[in-house]
């Protein structure tokens, strides 16, 4: 028995399991990123194939998802027929393979503090993508925090020690592939009813996409590595790296699932910030002032962005609730009044 006043052990128990959730979400998605940049920067692994380390990622993904699927019945398959395949999940594939190959790409250019500055832009390109399919009303409040959020991305670059203008261009555009494939999740998915979590988005979406990458990877990087006879495949590296990918998205679907999205995006400002100080302290990459000054800026926008995002949410809730108790209310007048007609017509008789 707790003491009064205190929370109830169950109440403190969630509270404990949720930070706990957090926690093994940061960790691996700061061990995925980090990794991934051990292995395709030239100046430490030295292996610079992102498209193959993407394929790679995919085919180990779709593997252990079909496992968690169809033999050990970790999750539910949804029902997905033949032309919503094609016409939706093939499109949402297309847009993450696209994705994957630029922001793994960006690892042999760019610090991974710098990419992480870039990735603050993501609120901007979601809410830019979504004006332009007419899933977002134009706000002129919002539009000047997604302004805030891009000076300050502007400023964090201008301070740059390495400042590369492919890998800026490979990230950026890994941010625009990104930010359009969850507003076409929500067009082509969520709209008709179909909601995939991390587990079933792999099982439908992973072979797909490493459909798309064998294109670009027979032209781009088969001929590179069919010279290269001095590489073996690692199998411990790789075989890690991609395990920690597929942990990532069940930590995704487990975090989700414990608490909300609106967590997972607060975690990942966390997540932010201690990957620029191992990046500083441990990779030794530059981290100049300018470069905190305009993060700042744009962190504080990104921050103010989640909040609004929590209180529309809150309002909807609320809303929500009203109308089903005037719903309810409505329906126990109208059973009062029945039983009441009822009762006159007993004593009519």
């Amino acid at each position: 028995m707790g003491k009064v006043g205190a929370l109830p052990d169950g109440v403190i128990r969630k509270i404990l399991l949720s930070y706990a959730y957090v926690g093994v979400w940061i960790f691996l998605s700061f061990t995925v990123i980090v990794y991934n940049k051990y292995i395709l920067d030239p100046k430490l692994y030295n292996w610079p194939f992102p498209i193959s380390l993407t394929m790679i990622h995919m085919a180990f993904c779709s593997t252990l998802a079909f496992l968690c699927v169809r033999v050990f019945g970790v999750v539910e398959p949804v029902a997905i027929s033949r032309e919503l395949y094609l016409s939706s999940v093939v499109p949402i594939g297309a847009l993450y393979a696209l994705s994957l190959w630029l922001s793994n790409s960006a690892y042999i250019y760019l610090s991974v503090s710098f990419i992480q500055m870039l990735k603050a832009l993501m609120p901007v390109a979601v809410y830019s993508i979504g004006i332009l399919f007419k899933k977002e009303g134009f706000r002129s409040e919002t539009m000047a925090n997604m302004v805030s959020i891009s000076i300050g991305v502007a400023i964090a670059a201008y301070g740059e020690a390495k400042f590369n203008w492919w890998g800026v261009c490979l990230q950026l555009g890994a941010v625009a592939f990104e930010a359009t494939r969850l507003v076409m999740i929500q067009i082509l998915l969520t709209s008709k009813g179909i909601t995939l979590n991390p587990i079933t988005s792999l099982y439908y979406v992973a072979p797909c996409c490493l459909a798309f990458l064998s294109v670009p990877w027979i032209f781009v990087e088969y001929p590179v590595l069919k010279e290269t006879l001095s590489f073996q495949f690692d199998f411990l590296i790789f075989g890690t790296n991609s395990f920690c990918a597929f942990a990532l998205n069940l930590a995704v679907f487990m975090l989700v699932g414990m608490t909300s999205a609106l967590t997972m995006n607060v975690a990942g400002v966390v997540k932010d910030w201690l990957l620029i100080a191992f990046s500083w302290s441990v990779i030794k990459d530059t981290v100049t002032p300018i470069n905190l000054v305009g993060y700042g800026l744009a962190f504080l926008g990104v921050a103010y962005y989640n909040h609004s995002k929590l209180k529309a949410l809150k309002a909807k809730e609320a809303q929500k609730k009203a109308q089903q108790a005037d719903e309810e209310s409505g329906q126990l007048l109208e059973r009062e009044a029945g039983d009441g007609m009822g009762k006159k017509n007993d004593s009519q008789a």
